[in-house]
């Protein structure tokens, strides 16, 4: 059909990676780009001022002097190009190299490149432009549409020095990873977030290097890929975030045994997924080297006792949400959760007595760790699990004796306390009484019914009720 009035340019670009698409647009408004170095004095290069070409200086060119016009202003830009380590050519649209060898003439020394959100289209472009930065260690390639070769590349040394990549929203494949990453032999960070990836084979004799791994938002993902990546030998830092993960398991272990699967990692970070079973964290206990977990915004984590239990059931965990685990709140959460499931235990055959202890393996695949807080802590008492009474005027206030264990002299002291006063409060109270800062003094009591045995009371959050402190006993004090 006969196109009238204006002139059209069949454009591809744009239109995806399908082989027949496109669309027609206007020449005139189309940004076909501009090479690399054009874009790179744009941005970098000091603009000629209005009496730059009238500056002169004198040059001595074999025995003559020769005065030179502008030469000043020329070495000042040569020299600002020269000394460029880290750019940044965001969406600048660069579209290709340009001419072989300028870029490394011009800016030799440059180590780290944003090319994010530009026009380039091929991955054979990338390496025109990489080939002339012999020391590039990292390059940042997101949002540009590229086509990468479907087979593997020829090995050259231009990534022979790249630690970090970012190829985020370039619709890279698996297979196109994996066909180019022999040719990033030290690569430590790669970034892959929103491709529409899905796993499908396992890397061999590539990405053998690599310390973090970023795949969020590529919903195709599931449990069974994850496998595929678990045996990368140095992988530390995995991202799945916005993958609609639910679930995952590492069947090489048994409950209470360490996989052998991601041996390196160190750092998981699951936000904004479907993780909605206590399944799930039970089996991040399995990981070797696990330390910080990141799990924010999913249906697991809503609860306000989501976190303590998270941290009970990882042990080694040192960082939750960003958060540092310190030892006093890794210790409440611990003596926290085995007293909530304290009864459930007994139900399922657990008893204090070591002869007697037969819990049920359903119970030891809910709660793993249960076993292990009680040698830790000892078994729960059966004061520790006596159902609270309700909260009533007549014992909201506790009548309690106060020793100083290690001051003889001091006289036995009698307070009424309320019962949910919490363990720092009651320090704070003995601080003014006895004239010691809080951060010494050391707290536990003696039950009347139990005469003799001695219990901390080491969570400053929990209430006197929570160690189920009544009326008569006896909180000795140390410092």
């Amino acid at each position: 059909r006969r196109i009238r009035n204006s002139a059209l340019l069949w454009c591809c670009s744009s239109c995806g990676r399908h082989p027949t698409g496109g669309s027609f647009v206007r020449p005139n408004i189309v940004n076909f780009g501009e090479d690399f170095l054009t874009a790179l004095k744009k941005r970098y290069v000091l603009t000629d001022g209005p009496d730059d070409d009238e500056k002169s200086c004198s040059l001595k060119v074999g025995s003559k002097q020769v005065q030179t016009i502008g030469f000043e202003h020329i070495t000042k830009k040569q020299s600002q190009l020269r000394s460029l380590q880290d750019i940044s050519l965001w969406k600048c649209a660069v579209s290709c190299a340009g001419e072989r060898g300028r870029i490394a003439e011009a800016c030799p020394n440059i180590r780290v490149v944003d090319l994010s959100k530009n026009l380039l289209s091929t991955w054979d472009e990338v390496i025109l432009i990489a080939e002339q930065l012999k020391d590039l260690e990292a390059l940042d390639l997101s949002e540009n549409k590229l086509q990468f070769p479907s087979d593997s590349p020829t090995l050259t040394r231009t990534f022979s020095t790249l630690k970090t990549l970012v190829l985020n929203k370039t619709g890279i494949t698996w297979t196109e990873v994996l066909h180019c990453a022999p040719s990033w032999p030290v690569l430590q960070e790669l970034y892959l977030k929103s491709n529409g990836i899905s796993i499908s084979e396992r890397p061999v004799n590539a990405l053998q290097n690599l310390r973090l791994l970023d795949l969020s938002s590529n919903p195709s993902i599931d449990e069974s890929q994850l496998c595929l990546i678990a045996y990368l030998p140095r992988l530390e830092h995995l991202l799945l975030s916005d993958i609609g993960l639910s679930s995952i398991h590492f069947p090489d272990a048994e409950i209470g045994c360490k996989t052998s699967m991601f041996p390196a990692l160190t750092y998981l970070i699951v936000n904004d997924n479907q993780i909605s079973e206590w399944s799930f964290i039970n089996e991040l206990d399995k990981l070797q080297s696990l330390q910080a977990l990141s799990c924010a915004r999913n249906p697991l984590t809503k609860g306000d006792k989501a976190e303590e239990i998270i941290i009970a059931k990882i042990g080694q965990l040192k960082t939750l949400n960003r958060c540092q685990i310190l030892p006093e709140e890794r210790r409440g959460a611990e003596l926290d959760y085995r007293k909530a499931f304290g009864k459930e235990w007994r139900k399922a055959g657990g008893h204090p007595d070591p002869d007697r202890n037969r819990p049920s393996a359903e119970f030891l695949s809910a709660h793993p760790r249960y076993q292990l807080l009680c040698c830790k802590y000892g078994a729960p008492e059966d004061e520790e699990l006596k159902t609270q009474q309700p909260f009533m005027l007549k014992n909201q206030l506790l009548t309690l004796k106060i020793k100083c264990s290690n001051q003889p002299e001091q006289q036995i002291l009698e307070k009424q306390l309320p019962d949910s006063m919490t363990i720092q409060k009651v320090k704070g109270l003995l601080s003014r009484l006895l004239k010691v800062p809080v951060s010494e003094l050391l707290l536990s009591y003696e039950s009347s019914k139990m005469p003799g045995r001695e219990i901390e009371l080491e969570n400053d959050l929990q209430p006197l009720q929570f160690y189920s402190v009544e009326n008569g006993d006896c909180l000795l004090v140390r410092w």
